[in-house]
């Protein structure tokens, strides 16, 4: 049988990519393999391959894609894939990425991961080193190492990218970015966020966890090893797959991870925050090294920057909620008993403040969906008189502007991988904070906790044997 790059031995497969690697730095923009060419990919559709299909964003991401050429599909679990299988029936399926991109890399324009966290990277790493455009769902990656080593590669093989966080292609956000940039709000320098999650919500279960789950029967066909990845090997437990690997630090990054890439995206880009200098953290409980524990509060510390004054982001995680939202709860409630309707205040499982010195904005729910000004009179005055529009609006939403800019078609994605790095930075540092109990003071540039150097191991953890191409030096 003839040996293919992915069966070669590594320092020939490595050879290899790194020919692809340098062909592929080229092809910024327009794809090599269909458009513009005979055959499956005429009519100017890209070939997509998708990489974790199960429910939630896996399958959802694929759907919103499905106008697209799917050629392939890949997960470790085949009841997804036969699930996944009836709206695309054409496509190759697999359980092995590498499998995937060896049989079928020259027929692949672009590739959309969404596997737990924790093999993002890797998965990533591999499409990258072929040349393909890469959506990849929030966070990024797993840990500050991967997400530094990821973006770099993308930045050199000139890659159309994307990360999957839906808000920041949201009308709303824009919305937040014109009254900002407008003065409606004045100098913010406090900003207030919150999840129900982990103590509620979807991809948790209630409880803490001390020890990992016991081990099950791995169901027929499933290729747990492949699903465990570059992370310690534990045992099949229906805890992990499909849908709770979240809260466990091996595989997720907690619910900070999982809601904070849309809410604190928000203050992310509205105040050109950047790299936060120190991160605080307050626990309900002792720290949890292994499981992400309710009641946490991370308070974020960015200094000064391009002429805006340091700001502190205060991140709270159910069942605490901020006296802010409450009393936002409260003052609704008087609204509209004075406005005669008989409706109750809503209350709000997630959301965002931002404090200004003129005036403060609420944005409800985890993505910016509906933002307002936080004073009901001024609010109602404020509708009628709003600030021009200044920045372009996205139709289709965050897929369909990623496949636009990938074929040629709009500019740079909003939520490409440079800058998707800086948020999914103080993302990891947040939930690193709540995994550890400890504080942290962070050199970006250097890549380094000064205050804690134990907790540099985190910055860079060891891949279990087998996984450990991505990871050198």
């Amino acid at each position: 049988m003839k040996k293919t790059p992915f069966s070669a031995p590594a320092s020939n497969r490595r050879q290899f990519l790194k020919t692809s690697s340098l062909l592929a730095g080229s092809a910024f923009v327009v794809p090599r393999f269909s458009i513009g060419q005979s055959g499956q990919s005429a009519n100017n559709k890209l070939n997509i391959a998708f990489i974790g299909v199960g429910p939630g964003q896996g399958r959802g991401n694929l759907t919103q894609m499905a106008n697209e050429n799917i050629v392939a599909f890949c997960d470790v679990d085949p009841a997804q894939i036969a699930k996944t299988k009836e709206n695309f029936p054409n496509a190759r399926t697999f359980s092995d990425y590498r499998e995937m991109f060896d049989k079928m890399g020259n027929q692949i324009d672009a590739v959309g991961i969404a596997t737990p966290d924790n093999t993002h990277f890797v998965a990533a790493m591999a499409a990258a080193d072929l040349g393909k455009h890469l959506f990849v769902q929030k966070p990024l990656v797993h840990n500050i190492y991967e997400l530094r080593t990821l973006c770099e590669k993308t930045r050199q093989n000139k890659l159309v990218t994307q990360m999957g966080n839906q808000g920041r292609a949201f009308d709303g956000m824009r919305h937040i970015k014109e009254w900002f940039d407008a003065d409606v709000l004045g100098e913010v320098r406090e900003v207030i966020a919150w999840t129900n999650r982990p103590n509620k919500g979807y991809g948790f279960r209630s409880g803490e966890r001390k020890k990992l789950p016991d081990a099950q029967p791995i169901p027929q066909g499933m290729d747990w090893d492949k699903w465990i990845g570059p992370a310690p090997m534990t045992g099949f437990s229906e805890d992990l797959h499909p849908g709770y690997w979240r809260g466990w630090w091996d595989y997720g990054c907690g619910g900070l991870g999982d809601i904070g890439c849309h809410t604190i995206d928000i203050p992310y880009y509205a105040l050109q925050l950047g790299h936060p200098t120190k991160i605080e953290v307050e626990l309900a409980g002792e720290p949890n090294l292994i499981y992400t524990p309710s009641g946490s509060v991370v308070t974020y510390h960015f200094p000064a920057r391009n002429g805006l004054p340091p700001v502190k982001v205060k991140w709270v995680e159910g069942p605490k909620v901020p006296k802010m939202a409450k009393d936002f709860e409260a003052a609704q409630a008087v609204a509209l008993a004075k406005s005669g309707r008989k409706e109750e205040a809503k209350t709000y499982a997630d959301g965002i403040f931002m404090v200004g010195k003129k005036q403060t904005l609420f944005s409800p729910g985890m993505r910016p969906n509906s933002p307002r000004l936080y004073d009901e009179d001024v609010w109602q005055e404020f509708r009628r008189n709003r600030p021009p529009q200044t920045l372009p609006r996205i139709k289709g939403g965050n897929i369909q502007e990623w496949i636009r800019a990938v074929k040629g078609e709009g500019p740079r994605p909003g939520s490409h991988f440079d800058y998707a790095e800086g948020l999914t930075e103080l993302i990891l540092l947040g939930a690193l904070a709540i995994r550890t109990g400890k504080n942290i003071e962070w050199d970006s540039k250097k890549m380094k906790i000064t205050n804690e150097p134990s907790l540099n191991k985190y910055i860079k953890p060891k891949a279990r044997k087998g996984w450990r191409e991505y990871y050198r030096g």
